[in-house]
């Protein structure tokens, strides 16, 4: 029986990339995780709602657009799920991974956290996420089967950002960032693009955004490309997209179910041209083989796709591949075939946040990816601003 009243992730986790090593129990899932498939639509097989979901507008527009799909909504007596638990973690794993809930946000999701270097606050429309990437970075922080949740209280979750407009360090500590007010992220633990065609949840939070009279800016990213929805709505250039973006070599192998890079460029153009801020999160950066040459293709097909947008407002975020030991037993259970390179002994041993152990690139690596990315981006992308390298 699974709780949906209950986060899917950890409370307080790292930020987005970091794999800071916080402690956090780990899964034996091997042989569970599918193959890599190509990107589409998701559409889940089975839909629930909790009780009080109902009691929300948000909540019966969900249920009205995924009914429209011809999928149907089942009404739950409480917060408990069955059905879940199969024979075994294969069985557990693909009917969680084909299940959407409808919920109400959790109390430890209203009250929010900051989340250095990408943003002031994050708050969270969702949890979960239908793709397969191999370096998944919720992979060893998940409690539970991964039922994705969709919040139906997206009118509370949304007044209550007001009261943190004016406050929070990262954008004011970085002269850079401070034209960006306060910064709201919200794909801390899902991909907006994902799921939006179910929901609706981010064309309002643009919107929210784009009427809020006040120095805010609200920030997602996206291996996805269904973009024309968010295409002629009023956001006032208070949302920044980032499409996160890698090298052929990256995105092919190990980016199952997600967008093609191409396409992922050609959005990120559509919504430049519509006028959005827009960003690259370039992550994780991983010294493949050539990986000068693979990057420089990257950044060449990034300069190819904003070609001739006027008023261009374009950012980077550039994060190196990290793991802790966790992260590496619950990845290599679901990819035993991964090309991921995740060998301690080539990385350097490093203590997150909380004392736990991470692997990061050693010193003189990182040195070199930092000063080849900031020398070919002002190069190859002089529009581009760099907001932080980690």
């Amino acid at each position: 029986m699974t709780d949906l009243d209950a986060p899917l992730a950890l409370d307080d986790p790292a930020a987005p990339h970091s794999a800071s090593g916080e402690s956090v129990p780990t899964h034996d899932l091997s042989d569970v995780a599918p193959p890599a498939r190509p990107a589409r639509r998701w559409f889940p097989q089975r839909v629930v709602a909790t009780p009080p979901a109902y009691d929300h507008p948000h909540g019966r527009h969900i249920m009205d657009r995924i009914e429209a799909y011809g999928i149907e909504v089942e009404r739950l007596t409480s917060a408990r799920l069955t059905g879940v638990r199969g024979e075994n973690d294969r069985q557990t794993y693909a009917r969680a991974k084909s299940t959407l809930a409808i919920v109400v946000s959790p109390p430890s999701r209203r009250k929010l956290q900051p989340i250095a270097p990408s943003a002031d606050w994050r708050f969270d429309l969702a949890e979960g996420c239908p793709a397969h990437c191999q370096y998944c970075y919720l992979a060893g922080s998940l409690s539970g089967p991964p039922v994705t949740r969709v919040y139906a209280d997206l009118d509370d979750i949304l007044d209550g950002l007001s009261e943190y407009a004016g406050h929070g360090t990262v954008t004011s500590r970085r002269a850079s960032r401070r034209d960006e007010g306060t910064t709201f992220e919200a794909s801390c633990y899902t991909d907006p693009l994902a799921l939006d065609h179910l929901t609706g949840s981010w064309q309002r939070a643009v919107q929210h955004f784009g009427a809020w009279n006040a120095p805010v800016q609200l920030r997602w990213t996206t291996k996805f490309d269904e973009v024309d929805n968010f295409v002629g709505l009023s956001h006032n250039r208070r949302t920044r997209v980032r499409f996160s973006v890698n090298c052929l070599p990256v995105t092919t192998r190990m980016e199952g179910g997600t967008s093609p890079l191409a396409d992922r460029l050609a959005a990120l153009r559509k919504l430049a041209l519509d006028g959005y801020p827009v960003g690259l999160t370039i992550a994780p950066i991983m010294t493949v083989d050539d990986w000068r040459e693979r990057y420089g293709e990257l950044l060449d097909a990034v300069a190819a796709a904003i070609d001739g947008v006027p008023d261009l407002d374009l950012t980077a975020e550039l994060i190196t591949h990290r793991f802790t030991p966790g992260s590496k037993e619950v990845l290599l259970g679901w990819y035993p075939r991964t090309r991921l390179e995740m060998d301690e002994d080539a990385r350097t041993r490093k203590h997150g946040k909380f004392g736990a152990v991470k692997y990061v690139y050693p010193a003189d690596i990182m040195t070199e990816l930092r000063g080849w990315f900031e020398s070919e981006i002002a190069s190859r992308l002089p529009a581009c601003r760099i907001l932080y390298w980690t």
